[in-house]
């Protein structure tokens, strides 16, 4: 039966040198469909509990979907891991030309297991697979290693997957630059790669991802089209990407600034798409096949920084490297986000840790480098630290290198109430303090601090949910909502759609999108009812890693501190509002008082977990 699946996965063991390739069973597609599915499955199977996150036997995947490199509108890609940062499950999104790639060489997926003694890059070229020599590269940033690679192979169509010397020197935030400047940025996936002595993996594939029922299957992509051409939300995303987000945020109080002391900041507008098209923008860009075309290509053309090439400051870093550290010049905030990208760390988790940095020394909990201001608003002390950070070098830079949990605890005192995560993951740029249901996605995501696992802000604000009204200040009737959203993102994220998407397709059309290139008869139930058993098998995962109902929590600040500023000024998530909230949520999920999933809802999802790993 002809398929959008490959039915193919490559593995490659860096520790004898080889690679084969192993078929994918009929119950992991029609279980787990593929991406996050496939990924936390064979996690789960093939990481036993209490592995070091750098050691060899971690898993590090890049996964697709069955919609993957075919004409269906925003598809991504996805690295599957155990998170060095967090120590627990760690899925991170990529878009771009890479994931693609991986289809057309004939693979649903590509996993690596081991670690090679010296420096390496995989060559795969359909069904050739070769460890080539990296040491020549090592030390090179993500974009110098493309080019690279890319000569030394002699051909500018290969796409690329790669780390830069933060990866290298196992910064345990370091991210994978994938084909074209995208990132798999959040919680050290880049690390578990430089772990393994893995530089990059560059790959050309010259198959073609064919479908069950190609008339179907262009009925249901035309559909799609005209749901993302008939959305507002997806207009505004082709117009500006998320950058308007910032001045959202800021109105609405939830923008960071001054590590998150604040939810306002005066200057917000020079760091939205206002300022952003001022400064920065030349044009339009997409990933592969996308429609949307949320991306911008631009460059810094004035001022300080002028003289490099960038694109969209997407919001996320914007508001992290920008109005959290109190910097409001969107050019000294590309320049930032930029040296990320190429040194390959997460510009997120890098703006909450530097704010960190620059509270703590304001508190004088730490000392500053020799020379250095570290102070909210002085770039070049942020410069100073990502440079720091990347090298791992210098003990502040060593310290930070860990993570802002692990840096706060080390520093000791008061430090932690300054440390801005959840279950060791640096927290997003939406602060909750104005709306409980985001408080209680966050205290529940799967890979800890992650505005992507369910994001119910608009929800809230708007102050309704599914025809009931919400209020978003109360902790009431926030887990129901927070439960869909998390379910239906992790049931779409196997096919490996963008977020963005959902702004526009419906859970019909991608059910129907599926059934075309799959074969498979399913309705559109069956994104909940995937990502309900995702949710609970990556449970599963965590608390045989340790983890507990306690790291279901918000940080600090967020439930000692009220809001200073904002339509919600005065106003923090209380521990009795966390406490009622999480306790909601745990019932409704079927899981004991202690997070922990009932044997009968196991059993339902189909779920084989024997109490002892935890």
């Amino acid at each position: 039966m002809t398929e959008a699946w490959t039915n193919k996965l490559l593995v490659i063991d860096l520790s004898n040198k080889s690679s084969e390739t192993i078929s994918v069973p009929d119950v992991l597609k029609t279980d787990f469909i593929g991406g996050k599915g496939f990924g936390a499955k064979l996690l789960y199977d093939g990481v036993p509990p209490g592995t070091d996150p750098l050691d060899e036997k971690n898993l590090l995947m890049f996964m697709t979907g069955p919609l993957t490199g075919t004409m269906a509108p925003a598809m991504r890609g996805c690295v599957v891991t155990k998170s060095p940062l967090t120590g627990i499950f760690l899925d991170s999104y990529f878009g771009g030309s890479f994931s693609p790639e991986i289809k057309y060489a004939g693979y649903d997926g590509i996993i690596i297991k081991g670690c090679s003694k010296k420096p390496v890059f995989i060559w795969i070229e359909d069904d050739h697979v070769e460890l080539r020599d990296a040491r020549h590269l090592w030390g090179t940033d993500t974009l110098e290693a493309n080019h690279l690679i890319k000569k030394e192979l002699n051909d500018e169509t290969i796409k690329i997957a790669s780390i830069g010397p933060a990866g290298e020197n196992q910064v345990l935030f370091a991210l994978i630059g994938c084909e074209y400047n995208r990132q798999a940025g959040r919680g050290g996936a880049g690390a578990v790669m430089g772990s393994k002595n893995l530089k990059a993996i560059a790959i050309k594939g010259t198959k073609t991802v064919k479908v069950h029922d190609s008339k179907r299957f262009i009925k249901a992509c035309a559909k799609a089209f005209k749901e993302l051409e008939d959305s507002q939300d997806v207009e505004s995303f082709r117009q500006a990407g998320t950058a308007p987000s910032v001045e959202f945020a800021n109105e609405t109080g939830l923008l960071p600034n001054k590590n998150y002391q604040g939810g306002t900041f005066a200057k917000a507008a020079m760091l939205s798409d206002k300022g952003q098209s001022k400064h920065l923008w030349l044009g339009s860009n997409a990933c592969m096949g996308c429609p949307i075309r949320c991306s911008k290509i631009g460059a810094v053309r004035t001022g300080k920084y002028k003289g490099f090439v960038t694109d969209i400051v997407e919001y996320e870093s914007a508001a992290l490297m920008g109005s959290n550290l109190d910097i409001s010049d969107v050019r000294a905030v590309a320049h930032l986000v930029k040296l990320c990208d190429l040194y390959g760390i997460d510009s997120m988790t890098t703006g909450n840790i530097i704010g960190f940095a620059m509270e703590a020394c304001e508190k004088g909990l730490i000392q500053p480098p020799k020379d250095i201001d570290l102070k909210f608003g002085n770039v070049e002390a942020a410069e100073h630290l990502i440079h720091a950070i990347a090298c791992r070098k210098g003990k502040l830079g060593k310290l930070l290198s860990r993570g802002v949990k692990q840096a706060a605890e080390e520093i000791g005192g008061t430090a932690p109430d300054l440390a801005i995560h959840t279950k060791g993951l640096e927290s997003p740029a939406w602060g909750p303090r104005g709306v409980s249901g985001m408080g209680l996605a966050l205290m529940t995501t799967d890979r800890g601090g992650c505005h992507q696992r369910g994001f119910p802000v608009s929800y809230e604000l708007s102050e309704e949910w599914e025809g009931h009204p919400l209020d978003p200040l109360s902790p009431e009737g926030k887990a129901q909502m927070v439960i869909a959203l998390q379910n239906y993102s992790a049931g779409t994220d196997t096919l490996v759609k963008c977020d963005f998407g959902t702004y526009g397709i419906s859970d019909t059309t991608y059910a129907e999108l599926l059934n075309a290139a799959t074969g498979q008869e399913v309705n559109a139930d069956i994104f909940m009812e995937i990502g309900e058993r995702i949710w609970n098998l990556v449970r599963c995962f965590n608390l045989a890693e340790g983890m507990d109902a306690a790291q279901d929590t918000l940080p600090k600040r967020f439930v000692k501190e009220s809001l200073p500023d904002g339509p919600a000024k005065g106003h923090r998530i209380s521990e009795k509002d966390m406490a009622y909230m999480k306790q909601e949520y745990y019932k409704l999920r079927r899981w004991d008082p202690k997070g922990v999933p009932l044997d009968k809802t196991l059993n339902k999802l189909r779920i084989d977990y024997a109490k002892s790993h935890y």
